[in-house]
């Protein structure tokens, strides 16, 4: 089942099911925690599973994490006007983005006349600003596979194996290299409007996107969510988390918030869907319904470990939809396919389908 912007005719029953919402949570969090997490989800069938597309360069840019990369794949028409960012999920690999690794969207939206930019690396980050180095007690805590390692890009699941001391040795700095950084030198060194952008994110980088587009209404005009984690405050999310976190390379959630703190609030999309309406920023938030597709049965462990996920993020999300018809918002389409699980396919599939809405609201 899909919505349409500004949903109201669900209220009733989704409130409805909000009773008990947090008995559900908590046992969906408990199956998240208890899957095997080191295994990874395979790529989805009937991917092309690009891996590496030659119609992008990369573009190293200086931060305080020290130097990032990101790769930009250009529009078909040349402009500089269009602009797109894809976050990653939490096990992000440092040399190509699960984006072009897993799904073949980068051709796609250049199609469209959308540049595209990919930032690489920053697992677990929730590509925010973090308090300090991710390390528990200054002891390193390794990696968890390596760089050749398959990329799931799932919250929890898959290979994040690159440069274990970045966010460790040094503290994340994510969302100040977005927002200041790499968006400068795209103006910069590459003509690339800073503002009136779109950003899209699946899991981790879901979550980012709408925090992104939050605080930064004038760079981000809109947002998209794909199995996003929009409630993280919910009773057993910071726990789930940082379970995810230690698995997907060992990173110390206490390190990037204290719990429940301002900060903490900050980057749970419920607490600021206030801003989003203020914004009026163009949202499109979209979860599976954990029920596995034919394209989704490749194998076993596929579906036993994305269908838990994606159920925590589709209760996640449809907290998140309750949340916002309350507030009366108006610049927000969802998008609940009858199946999808926590995949690739689930989550390019969510890009195809975005990607008209996302070239009438940009630039």
């Amino acid at each position: 089942m899909r919505g349409v912007i500004g949903q109201k005719t669900q209220n009733g029953r989704l409130k409805t099911r909000r009773a008990g919402s947090w008995l559900k949570r908590s046992v969906l969090m408990s199956l998240a925690i208890l899957l095997p997490l080191g295994v990874s989800v395979a790529g989805p069938a009937g991917s092309a599973s690009a891996a590496f597309n030659p119609d992008g360069f990369d573009f190293w840019v200086d931060s305080s994490m020290g130097p990032i990369k990101s790769r930009i794949f250009r529009a078909a028409d040349g402009n500089t006007g269009r602009v797109v960012y894809a976050l990653d999920g939490m096990r992000a690999r440092g040399d190509l983005s699960g984006w072009e690794i897993e799904t073949e969207v980068a051709r796609e939206l250049t199609k469209w006349n959308i540049n595209v930019v990919m930032p690489v690396g920053g697992p677990s980050s929730f590509y925010a600003d973090w308090n300090a180095p991710g390390n528990f007690l200054g002891l390193s805590t390794g990696s968890s596979g390596s760089a050749n390692g398959s990329s799931s890009g799932s919250a929890m699941t898959g290979s994040s194996g690159w440069n274990e001391t970045l966010g460790k040795s040094n503290t994340y700095k994510w969302e100040t290299f977005l927002t200041s950084d790499l968006r400068n030198a795209l103006r910069d060194r590459l003509g690339f409007s800073p503002t009136r952008n779109g950003v899209f994110g699946l899991s981790m980088g879901g979550s980012a996107a709408l925090t992104l587009s939050a605080y930064h209404p004038d760079q981000f005009v809109y947002a998209g969510s794909y199995s996003g984690y929009l409630n993280i405050s919910a009773p057993g999310m910071r726990e789930a988390l940082r379970v995810a976190m230690i698995s997907a390379g060992g990173y110390n959630i206490d390190a990037m918030a204290p719990p429940w703190g301002p900060q903490w609030l900050r980057m749970d999309p419920f607490v600021f869907a206030p801003q989003l309406i203020r914004n009026n920023t163009r949202l499109w938030v979209a979860a599976g319904s954990a029920l596995p597709g034919p394209s989704d049965a490749s194998s076993p462990i596929d579906v036993i470990q994305g269908t838990p996920l994606e159920a925590l993020a589709l209760v996640n999300t449809r907290a998140f939809q309750v949340r916002m018809a309350t507030l009366g918002a108006q610049n927000v389409t969802y998008s609940f396919p009858s199946v999808g699980i926590h995949n690739w396919h689930n989550w390019e599939s969510e890009v195809y389908r975005m990607i008209p809405d996302l070239s009438a609201n940009i630039g």
